[in-house]
């Protein structure tokens, strides 16, 4: 693991947080979304999400 400051470790659990709920919420907008297009950005936006979280949760190994 990198040398982090407890600000960083602090900024980064928020950022985290963050994309996790934006996962979540937009995974649960595509549920409900009837219109092919709306569910598909909604997907889109859920997988680019759950890819930041992922990319930054690297920093914490």
């Amino acid at each position: 693991m990198s040398n982090l400051s407890e600000v960083e470790l602090q900024n980064l659990r928020h950022l985290i947080g963050g994309f996790d709920t934006c996962h979540c919420k937009l995974q649960e907008y595509a549920k409900e979304a009837t219109d092919t297009k709306v569910k598909q950005f909604f997907e889109k936006g859920a997988q680019s999400a759950m890819q930041n979280k992922q990319e930054l949760m690297k920093f914490l190994q």
